[in-house]
């Protein structure tokens, strides 16, 4: 197994890893729209899912995969409402249509509206 970290997404606030890589697999860690140079997260569903996204590439980047190479998505969403807006975004990063859960939660790290963890080719 391989620890992947890199400076262009946002750090861990816990203990575990932005992702590993094992068995020709990348296994993300749920990554919020936090800006890993300010720190900061965006405020509508939108710009936050887009950040997610963002994450998620550097991860996958870092790890010598990416988007295209992804075989499945669960995504967080704070309010379920938010699932027509938080689609559109999705479907601009995740062109390949990888399998997906989606669902609301009750509450998300830092109060984010959304998050997103992978499973990719390595």
């Amino acid at each position: 197994m391989k620890v992947v970290d890199t400076d262009k997404a946002p750090g861990a606030i816990g203990p575990y890893s932005q992702a590993f890589v094992a068995n020709g697999f990348v296994f993300t860690s749920g990554q919020l729209p936090v800006d890993p140079v300010t720190g900061s997260m965006p405020e509508t569903i939108e710009e936050q899912a887009a950040q997610c996204a963002k994450n998620v590439g550097a991860i996958l980047e870092a790890a010598g995969s990416g988007f295209d190479k992804v075989v499945k998505t669960t995504c967080f969403l704070a309010n379920i409402s938010d699932f027509a807006a938080f689609n559109g975004v999705y479907a601009e990063y995740f062109t390949s249509k990888p399998a997906r859960s989606c669902f609301a939660v009750k509450d998300l790290p830092k109060g984010a509206l959304c998050e997103i963890e992978v499973i990719a080719e390595a």
